[in-house]
């Protein structure tokens, strides 16, 4: 599903009722039906109560009240105090049950999915906002658990009541149960035409609601560049205009709210009153006792409740289709890159890399990024990826990790294709650093073992001192034990930079990848890594991707990219001698240093001046 087709997915709250969304959804449910069977008869149990009320309160007012029998009044009145003890009771039980059970489905529900996400291939991702992943995790499971919360306990609870109290109507007398329901048509055609338009109000005002937490959510991230830009009148603005929005829904919803309930409750009423006028004829008449005539009416009173219950749980029904769909669309998505039927383990590596004839594009309607990609790599060797933006240099390095598979060739590593061997046992020989490493929150240390838990606490305090982490953890007052915050806020970028060399290095990689990581990293923080560097690369097989001309030129070999194709390879001072792509790349980068040392001495004598 493409980037459009999620947001306007994500835009539907309701969906038709799909009956294999419901049969799937109740896999989830089945595990607990023996739960669910007890919290089903404690429901009609206490259904059962409750419809006995009425006709104990008209046998009191019939036979106690109005033939003074105090003793009669007495037990009726401890009977229905013991029925609403009872009552509580079921009600107590049923809720813990039902919310265990619906519990339990949600953490089923969310357990799979954040498994089934965690499998998936880079291409799944690549468009998709993070927020409407986590939304369909988060939302849409919980819009899944109100259904199995309360819709189908509901449903069972309020059918059993309606059909209950219709039968008693009936059985205690058909005609004022005709006369009762003659506003029944008037009402059906209220709520039917006016549902709808609520509900579309009420989904309009959660939209403007998402839009202002959206908003507030990328100003609070973005507030340096607001700030800096001066945009908060701006800004102002526009939050205003959201917030505007927000307010006229939710007011619509309102107004129609109050407009509709009350006229459903009027109809309702004008039933019960055709059903007091006729039975206090008939009650004048002498053919019916007043106790009948309340106990008639209370049970008319009672079958406008579970009407409205129903109607809610229809319109959770809708919603949960919705959420259903968008929640299978994810667990039917399987995830491109996975281990093959016959994929073996992948042995120890010495580090030897070959790519033949490698194409890649990342979609079949989609443009080649790679194509006629030949290069061997020998164990132990160190290879700089070089040249323009989008020339397809990360591509190069994703396909050796596996993180896309090649559309064409071979990407073979000791001999060894990687779409022959597990990934696993593939990914855990490679390291790789990015140029905006990951932090995790946590702990320097946790953050250090991340990838080898196992690591002794020698070989932890080894790694950090061969990348320098050691001269900024001794400065914490909780050292490694110091907690880092989301994504690393409490480090600087170089900090962050150091700790996720750290964390490959512990990892022991055979192959290790550094893509453009010492790019966002200071003159003195890159000085350190690359000494640590010099003897940490030591006997593994690395490929640099930087555009420093000191990162790069002491690379074994140097291979410059250009529109998807190896144009040059070779030393550092082999190309300089070709004048060729790589020589014009040096010669830029040195021209715009020069530059900016001029800039710099300019300022220098202008200060001293």
């Amino acid at each position: 599903m493409s980037q459009v087709e999620w947001d306007s997915e994500d835009e539907l709250e309701e969906k038709p009722f799909q009956l294999a969304y419901m049969r799937r959804l109740f896999r989830y449910v089945l595990p607990y039906r023996r739960t669910l069977g007890i919290v089903i008869f404690i429901v009609l149990l206490n259904m059962g109560l409750s419809l006995a009320e009425p006709l104990m309160l008209g046998y009191l007012i019939d036979y106690g009240i109005v033939k003074n029998n105090m003793e009669l009044i007495t037990w009726i009145g401890a009977s229905l105090l013991l029925f609403r003890f009872l009552g509580w009771l079921f009600g107590y039980l049923h809720t813990k049950l039902i919310n265990f059970t619906g519990q339990r489905v949600l953490f089923d529900l969310r357990q799979q999915l954040f498994n089934h996400l965690q499998s998936l291939s880079f291409r799944f991702f690549d468009g998709r906002p993070a927020g409407k992943i986590m939304s369909r995790i988060t939302n849409d499971t919980n819009a899944i658990g109100e259904l199995v919360n309360g819709g189908l306990i509901t449903t069972v609870m309020e059918v059993t009541h309606l059909v209950g109290i219709v039968a008693i109507l009936f059985w205690m007398d058909w005609q004022l149960a005709l006369l009762s329901f003659i506003t029944m048509p008037m009402l059906y055609l209220i709520v039917s035409k006016l549902r709808p338009k609520i509900e579309g109000s009420w989904s309009k005002s959660r939209r403007t609601m998402s839009a202002i937490n959206g908003n507030v959510n990328e100003t609070i991230q973005g507030m340096r560049v607001v700030q800096a830009f001066s945009r908060q009148k701006a800004n102002d603005n526009r939050f205003n205009e959201i917030n505007t929005n927000n307010k006229a829904a939710f007011m619509r919803a309102i107004r129609m709210e109050s407009m509709v309930w009350p006229l459903v409750e009027l109809i309702g009423m004008i039933g019960t009153c055709i059903v007091v006028w006729f039975g206090a004829k008939r009650v004048i008449d002498g053919a019916l006792s007043i106790g009948f005539v309340m106990a008639f009416i209370n049970y008319l009173w009672r079958f406008w409740g579970p009407l409205s219950a129903l109607s809610k749980v229809y319109s959770q029904l809708l919603s949960a289709m919705a959420s259903a769909e968008r929640l299978f669309e994810i667990l039917d998505t399987e995830p491109e890159v996975k281990n093959a039927a016959t994929a073996k383990e992948l042995p120890p590596i010495r580090g030897e890399v070959e790519f033949r004839n490698v194409a890649f594009q990342y979609g079949p309607d989609k443009p080649e990024v790679l194509h006629g990609i030949n290069l061997k790599v020998k164990p132990g060797q160190r290879i700089a990826i070089v040249g323009p933006t989008g020339a397809g240099k990360s591509t190069i390095v994703n396909l050796l990790m596996r993180f896309y598979d090649a559309t064409g060739g071979q990407v073979l590593i000791d001999g060894h294709d990687v779409k022959e061997v597990t990934l696993e046992s593939l990914r855990s020989q490679m390291g790789i650093v990015l140029q905006d490493s990951f932090i995790f929150s946590g702990t320097i240390e946790e953050n250090l073992l991340y990838g080898n838990e196992d690591a002794t606490e020698e070989k932890l305090m080894e790694a950090a001192k061969s990348v320098r982490i050691d001269q900024f953890v001794s400065k914490f007052p909780d050292g490694y034990a110091t907690q880092v915050e989301e994504r690393g806020s409490k480090l600087s970028v170089g900090q962050r930079q150091l700790l996720a060399f750290g964390r490959v290095l512990l990892s022991d990689p055979r192959i290790l990848i550094l893509d453009e990581a010492t790019s966002s990293v200071d003159t003195e923080t890159e000085q350190h890594i690359q000494e640590a560097l010099a003897r940490v690369l030591e006997g593994r097989t690395a490929f640099i991707i930087a555009h420093r001309l000191s990162t790069i030129r002491d690379a074994d070999l140097i291979v410059v990219v250009r529109d998807g194709s190896i144009k040059e390879q070779g030393t550092h001072d082999e190309l300089m001698k070709t004048s060729g792509l790589y020589a014009n790349l040096v010669h830029s980068q040195l021209l715009m240093q020069q530059s900016f040392n001029d800039v710099l001495n300019e300022k220098s004598e202008q200060q001293v001046g």
